[in-house]
């Protein structure tokens, strides 16, 4: 009995031992599930990629981008940034804030870069510039020295080409009446956009009727030099003088301050300031000089009579002739146009210029109809100098 009870019992141990290293099988069920998994998982791939091809629908997430977090030693803010003048001339301040922003002053009189005063040439326009090629010869090669802002009416869309001077030079207008507050509006509107370049230090206000009697090197040296501004301010004794005076303005204005001059008028860049940062008398001369007292001819000259008559030479440089009578002054066509027309206005005054006599009172003239474009261009090399 003992060798079969030993042979069962190895035996037993034998059979127990071979199953326990027996690999087991994976169960149905879970192979079946992983072929599920894995069939819908080529089948979503293949869509996608139909999808992308062929409706072009992103798969990607979005990529968030890392928060930029400035350098202490980055300069956010330079001078430059100051000074540069506007790229766009259209920007959507308001009137108010125009001014506002064109009244700031630096109290440091003198300046922390290399500085090239410019002249900013305004031009009163109703729509388009007849004289624009004359002017664009006048300009030519002058690019450092000089700044040119139109305001036309709000209607006109103009068209120079890129390669004008005048390509992009319209300012936000509004419509100006004849004679009434909103032409002085326009005015400061012009000396307000001109005032936002740092660089410009004097500033002349034109119209589409206007021409230049010298070439640019002779117009820059005559302003750049002058100890005065040019703005008519005269007591006119008469109907047309005083006798638009309106009492209502005194004590602020009395008729001993009541001053006439021509709209046309060249300023520095301290009484540009003066004349857009009014708040005194621009109320007193909307009010109380209405057509027929025309306040182009009267506010800034009174006001400036008062603030600053040292500062001003008490006459124009723009040439205009009064000759023919009426309330507008004459305008000169192509039969007009000669050398000796030119010599006649040449040879019109005497004035003082820096205190001293000279016979160079203009450097600008109007009224010129756009007939009298062709004869000029081809005088003006040799009667104008440009």
């Amino acid at each position: 009995m003992q060798p079969r009870l030993m042979a069962l019992e190895e035996g037993k141990d034998l059979a127990t031992t071979v199953r326990t290293y027996q690999p087991r099988a994976l169960p149905l069920r879970v192979l079946q599930f992983f072929l599920v998994f894995l069939v819908l998982g080529l089948g979503v791939s293949v869509c996608s990629m139909y999808m992308i091809r062929f409706f072009k629908v992103p798969n990607a997430a979005p990529v968030v981008q890392p928060t930029v977090v400035p350098s202490c030693f980055v300069e956010l803010d330079s001078i430059q940034s100051w000074i540069r003048p506007p790229t766009n001339l259209l920007h959507i301040m308001n009137d108010a804030e125009l001014l506002w922003r064109a009244s700031f002053v630096p109290q440091i009189k003198s300046y922390p870069f290399d500085r090239v005063p410019k002249i900013a040439f305004m031009f009163l326009t109703k729509g388009p510039l007849p004289m624009a090629p004359l002017w664009e010869r006048f300009f030519k090669g002058h690019d450092m020295h000089y700044s040119i802002y139109v305001h036309a009416m709000p209607s006109y869309d103009a068209n120079y080409p890129p390669s004008s001077v005048f390509y992009r030079r319209q300012i936000p207008s509004q419509v100006t009446e004849w004679g009434r507050m909103t032409m002085c509006d326009a005015e400061r509107r012009l000396l307000a956009n001109a005032l936002l370049d740092i660089s410009n230090e004097w500033f002349i206000l034109l119209s589409e009727a206007c021409i230049p009697l010298r070439n640019f090197s002779i117009v820059y040296s005559y302003i750049s030099r002058s100890k005065h501004s040019f703005m008519g301010s005269f007591d006119e004794h008469g109907p047309y003088g005083r006798g638009r005076y309106n009492e209502k303005m005194a004590p602020l204005v009395n008729l001993t301050n009541w001053r006439k001059g021509p709209q046309w008028f060249e300023v520095n860049r301290e009484l540009a300031v003066k004349i857009i940062a009014d708040v005194t008398y621009y109320p007193k001369f909307k009010d109380f000089c209405r057509p027929a007292c025309y306040v182009d001819e009267h506010y800034f000259q009174t006001m400036l009579g008062i603030e600053t008559p040292h500062l001003i030479a008490n006459r124009s440089l723009t040439y205009v002739d009064w000759s023919r009578g009426g309330a507008h002054p004459a305008t000169f066509g192509k039969v007009d146009i000669k050398e000796e027309f030119f010599k006649k206005i040449f040879d019109s005054k005497i004035c003082l210029y820096n205190n001293q006599p000279s016979s160079l009172c203009y450097l600008f003239a109007r009224k010129f109809a756009p007939s009298a474009l062709k004869p000029l261009l081809e005088l003006s090399s040799e009667v104008l100098g440009f």
